[in-house]
Parts: structure tokens; sequence; C-alpha cells
């Protein structure tokens, strides 16, 4: 990380569902090709982070986005086209939400409504992103096939091939793993270690240990709340700030 300026600064964010705070005036920077963790119990305000990063307040009319995210300095809510935004952050849901076609199509989907119509550079850019996903080795010989009829850890890859075939320069996570096995999920966890070289990768995770092994720096939410932020190494070892991150990061709540 030798370039020290924020790819992603929030000040004073908060985000509501109707009267119910679900995240309470946070503030925080995440560095470019970084992977930046971010831990707490369920309902602690985590994934109402990553849906303010892609502004899906704009679907939820439910949805309140108060404070600052700026996006490579500019913040985002002054951009006026939200899927330029969003060809710049691609995301992968807990569970595999695949496209009902198929896997070349997936994958092909985004670059097309971009604009790209040649078949080689589609083929150029399926590939690429499935061998990015870990994914192309087992389904190279079964393009056509639909993506619903991978397995979930391969529709998950699958996912996220198509999130990168966006080629974004931020990539939010929120548990990937939820509804993948093990080996899987140690998989895709080398292809992140791999992508940070390229992009800048947000991961909402309750597996602490998850954190433990990715993430460079990671913050602890709890109650709709930013607790602290840390390099990730400190937060398990060191002196944290605050007891409630001890406590939870040692398995004593959550």
């Amino acid at each position: 990380m030798v370039d020290a300026t924020p790819k992603l600064s929030v000040r004073e964010l908060s985000v509501l569902y109707g009267d119910k705070v679900a995240l309470d005036g946070i503030s925080l920077d995440v560095l470019p090709n970084e992977i930046f963790g971010i831990i707490g119990p369920a309902n602690s305000g985590k994934t109402s982070f990553l849906r303010a990063l892609n502004r899906m307040e704009e679907f939820d009319t439910n949805m309140t986005v108060r404070g600052t995210i700026l996006f490579e300095g500019q913040d985002i809510s002054a951009v006026r086209n939200v899927y330029a935004l969003r060809r710049k952050v691609g995301v992968v849901f807990p569970l595999p939400v695949g496209l009902p076609m198929s896997i070349y199509e997936n994958v092909a989907f985004a670059p097309k409504l971009a604009g790209i119509k040649k078949k080689a550079q589609l083929d150029d850019i399926v590939e690429r992103c499935l061998t990015r996903a870990a994914l192309w080795d087992e389904v190279k010989d079964r393009l056509d096939a639909l993506g619903s009829l991978l397995s979930g850890g391969q529709q998950q890859r699958l996912t996220i091939a198509r999130a990168l075939s966006q080629e974004p320069e931020l990539l939010l996570l929120d548990e990937f793993s939820i509804a993948v096995d093990p080996v899987t999920t140690m998989r895709i966890e080398d292809v992140l270690k791999e992508l940070k070289d390229e992009i800048t990768i947000v991961l909402v995770t309750n597996l602490v240990q998850q954190a433990r092994r990715l993430a460079d720096r990671t913050a602890f939410f709890l109650e709709s709340e930013l607790v602290e932020v840390a390099e990730t190494e400190e937060l398990f070892t060191g002196t944290v700030k605050d007891q409630r991150t001890r406590d939870y990061v040692e398995g004593r709540f959550g």
C-alpha cells in the first residue's frame, strides 16, 4: 500500500430504514489495493455500509443515507449516472444470484451493455474473468450451460467473475462464504489475495478468522457504530482501544 491517498473516504455516514438507525455517524478511509475487512455481529450495520457505498437507496424508498462518501475524491451522491458508478463498484452478495442465462452470457452481460459487440473481445473477457475467479478450468468446456446448474461454490465464483467483467476499481463482498463449502471458501480467499494487486476490496464477514487471514486493516462495527479500525494483526494481537473489540474477536459474544 504505497499510495496513502484514500480510495474511499466516509465521513459521518448514517443509514436509516424508516426511523430505525442501521449506521450512526461512522467515518473511515479505505486505501487503494488493500483488503479492508469489516467484522461485527448481526445487525451491527455492516451490510448497510456496503449498500450505502453502492447507492442502494436509489431502489429502496425506506432507506435514507446521510453524510459523505467520497470515491476517488468525488462525492458519490453527485454522480448523476448511478450505473456509471456501479461499473466501478462491483458487489458480491451473500448468496450467489446468477442471471437466468448461460455461464458465458452471465459474464458477457455487462460488457455487452457497455457496448462491446465483437465476439473475440467478449471471448477474451469471459476467459479472463473466469480465470481470475478460479472457475475457468472447471467450466471452459460447458460455457453454454446454464449458470444456475453450477454448484453453490461455482455459482459464487461465477458471481465474482460477473462482477469483475465490469472491470471495477472497488469490489464489495458481503459474507461471500455463507453458502460455500470450506474448500471453495479457501479457493475464493486465494483469488481475493491475488485480486488486491489490481483492485481495492471491502470484505464484510462474520468469520473473524477470515478477516484475520485476508484483511490488511479491519473495522469493528457494533450496534450501528464503528468501534475502531486498526491493522488487522494489531486488532487481534495488540492493544485494542476498546475492550468490546477484544471480547468480540476472542468470541465472548456475537
